[in-house]
Order: C-alpha cells, then structure tokens, then sequence
C-alpha cells in the first residue's frame, strides 16, 4: 500500500466521524463520493510518480476510468436526491453540494490528463537516456520506447475524448439543473400571487364586518331611544289619566 492509500484511508475515517447528521442516504452517497474522489487522486498520483512499464500504466488509466464513473453516477444521485428534499434550503444546500462535487471531478479529469502528460515525458527521458548508454541498447530501447509512446498516444487521444464526453455530460446536466431551478421559482411566485389575492379578500371580509358590527350597534342605540320615548309617552298618558290634578 503507498502512502497515498494510506492516506485516502485516514482522510475519509475522520471525514466520516465529523459528517452532519442529516438524511441517512445522503450521507451513504456523500461517503462514497468522497471516497471515489480520494481514490481518484491517489491514482493519478500513481500515474504522476509511475516509472514502470505501458502495460501497467494503462491498468492504472483503466481503474481510473473506472471510478471516474462510479463518482459521476454518485453525484448523479446526490442531484436526484437533492431535488426530492421537501425543504427549499435543504435542496439549495445539496445542490451547491453537488456543484462542489462537479467542480472537483474537472478539476481531476485536468489532473488526470496532466499525470498522463508528466508519465510521456519521463518516458521520453528515458528515451534519451537510452541512447546515450549504447548504440544497440539504444535501438532496441528506441523501438521499445515508440510503440509505448504511439501506445500512450493512443491511451492519452481517448482519455481526452472520454474527458469531452464526461464535460458535456455535466454542461448539460447543469442545464437541466437550471431549468428545474426556473419552474420551482415561476411556482413560488404563483403561490405567493395567490396568497396575496387571499390577504386581500381577507382584508375586505374584515372591513365588511366591521362596518356591520357599527351598524348593529347603531340600531340598538336607536332602538333604545325609541323604547324609552314610548315609556315616556306611556307614562305621561297615565299621568294624565289617573293623575289629572297633578
């Protein structure tokens, strides 16, 4: 084990025992990015530092493939699973997450293509390095030396392509992001629109209340203005009647 892999090991056991206690999958699915990643960087380093033969650096390239897939089709998940979050901010959240997690993976694929260039040009040093240590080792080690480069040639020519592939893949997942941003917003605004028009009917419906619950109050006062004037009347009859000398 290198001391890279020991050290993806340490990193990813202290990133585990620190993680936020959020939704169970989406820390499974935060583990295996983080871990996919790790294991990424190890590996180029392994490419940067490689000194051996072609047919062990192209396993190496092959596992590199390898997990840049499985960490593309994690952070795929992640996505699906931040667009499922029933909280605005936790959504907001994972997708950064996932913008983060975007970034990292071009910013290995740019590393991966740079470990690649580094490992051609030590194998041109060694080229060199051939020639001047004799004519016939240096003619076998030259034939050697250019079917390993027209074999990393070719390795290099399609990881590029497979690079291309992987950015357009993520452009337009990012568009497809934005756009589910856009209707989630154009949907926010119509229930907010909707909630005013109701804040104003509410409105009305108190003032309309209001304005009867004065009106009540009003016939009662004049009722009781008329009551009184009819004991009033009443009692001046009587007073009349019974009472006449008073």
């Amino acid at each position: 084990m290198t001391w890279h892999h020991l050290l993806l090991s340490v990193v990813f056991a202290g990133y585990v025992g620190n993680m936020a206690s959020t939704d169970v999958h989406v820390q499974v699915c935060e583990k295996e990015i983080l871990k996919y990643d790790l294991e990424l960087k190890a590996l180029i380093q392994d490419i940067r530092e490689f000194n051996g033969p072609q047919s062990e650096l192209t396993e190496i390239n092959s596992d590199v493939k390898n997990s840049f897939q499985n960490l593309r089709m994690k952070i795929q998940d992640l996505e699906q699973m931040a667009m499922e979050q029933d909280k605005e901010s936790d959504k907001q959240a994972l997708i950064s997450q996932v913008e983060g997690h975007k970034k990292q993976m071009l910013s290995n694929q740019t590393a991966w293509r740079k470990a690649n260039l580094a490992s051609k040009l030590s194998v041109d040093k060694m080229e060199k390095q051939a020639l001047l240590s004799g004519a016939d080792d240096a003619v076998r080690q030259r034939k050697m030396t250019k079917e390993g480069l027209a074999q990393t040639s070719s390795n290099i020519t399609e990881n590029l392509m497979s690079i291309s592939r992987m950015m357009a893949q993520q452009v337009q997942q990012s568009e497809d992001t934005i756009t589910t941003l856009a209707t989630s917003s154009r949907t926010v605004q119509e229930t907010n629109d909707e909630f005013k028009a109701m804040t104003g009917t509410i409105q009305l419906g108190r003032k309309l209340i209001t304005k009867y619950n004065r009106r009540e109050l009003t016939d009662k006062l004049l009722i009781f203005l008329a009551l009184a004037l009819f004991l009033a009347t009443v009692l001046y009859i009587l007073k009349k009647r019974l009472f006449p000398f008073l």
